[in-house]
């Protein structure tokens, strides 16, 4: 048992830890609202898809594609924001409810995703399959409710086109999509150092500067729809679906993808998005915020249990 449970902290305090020395760092302005911001961009743009690309582009993609797996993540995702989308109007305020959705199913999919995945395995595991059935979905559905919950017209025809050159666009995506390529190709590795160094820098520098990125002076006014989707987050939708996984026959990998997907905290990007949209953002930093600091704990819980159940 207590290796079991040494075996799960080995996989969360070292991502939370990470996120406590960039908070830190903040505070004591070693890093600056400058230097955070650079280090999300670089992270985002080159370090997490060149994680993903090298991942895919040694292993055997073959091997390891999975339409049923994939099919899964795009259906539970699609689930979880219809559940979101009905618990929504328990809010007599109209405009907290696209908040509130999203908050709901928005996982930090890639970032923690990936680094408590290579915490298990040594690799990101199953998280970029998990991350091309769900994250294209994440975006399309936060640009709708976000863009209808402000207005009875139909979706903005320029909006919806600026969100579709997004998802093609997002580098992550390009790295999942070049790696599969590269794996398919029969040719030695090119700059495998260059590639390795660059890749692991994308978990220690995106954890710190998301830890930088925390406003814990932002009041949270609306604890009602912040603590409902914090726990929908972490406990509600992974109790649903990770059960419907393991009947499906999803074990380790898969599974832990599942989880990550599931149970990980709400994306930063969620409050960034609602605030370019013209929402008050409050709800979003508020979910953002409980389900990161809870998730210390929920994570490492369903690890654990999935660990004691012979299932990772």
């Amino acid at each position: 048992m207590l290796a079991d449970l040494l075996f799960c902290l080995n996989a969360t305090v070292p991502i939370f830890l990470l996120m406590i020395l960039g908070y830190i760092f903040k505070r004591t302005n070693v890093f600056t609202d400058s230097l955070t911001k650079g280090i999300n961009s670089f992270v985002f743009k080159v370090a997490l898809p060149v994680l993903v690309f090298k991942d895919l582009a040694t292993c055997d993609v073959k091997e390891i594609w999975d339409n049923g797996f994939i099919a899964f993540c795009f259906l539970a995702t699609l689930a979880s924001i219809l559940i979101g989308f009905g618990l929504s109007h328990c809010f007599k305020d109209k405009l907290i409810r696209p908040e509130f959705i999203q908050g709901c199913y928005r996982s930090s999919a890639a970032l923690l995703g990936v680094g408590i995945a290579e915490n298990l395995y040594g690799n990101a595991g199953m998280t970029p399959l998990m991350i091309i059935g769900a994250v294209p979905l994440y975006n399309i559905a936060a640009v709708a409710v976000l863009a209808t919950g402000q207005s009875t017209d139909s979706l903005d025809k320029k909006l919806v086109k600026k969100t579709l050159i997004g998802i093609i666009t997002n580098p992550i995506i390009i790295g999942i999509i070049l790696g599969i390529i590269r794996s398919l190709i029969p040719v030695a590795p090119i700059l495998p150092k260059t590639v390795n160094y660059l890749s692991s820098l994308a978990t220690p520098l995106g954890l710190m500067a998301l830890g930088a990125s925390f406003n814990f002076k932002e009041a949270i006014t609306k604890w009602a729809p912040t603590l409902t989707a914090t726990f929908l987050k972490l406990v509600g939708f992974t109790a649903l679906w990770i059960p419907l996984a393991v009947a499906l026959g999803f074990t380790q990998e898969k599974l832990i993808a599942v989880l990550i997907m599931t149970g990980s905290p709400t994306t930063v990007s969620s409050f960034v998005m609602a605030k370019s949209m013209g929402y008050n953002g409050t709800v979003s930093a508020g979910i953002v915020m409980t389900s990161t600091v809870l998730s210390a704990f929920t994570l490492t819980l369903w690890l654990y249990l999935l660990k004691i159940l012979g299932l990772i």
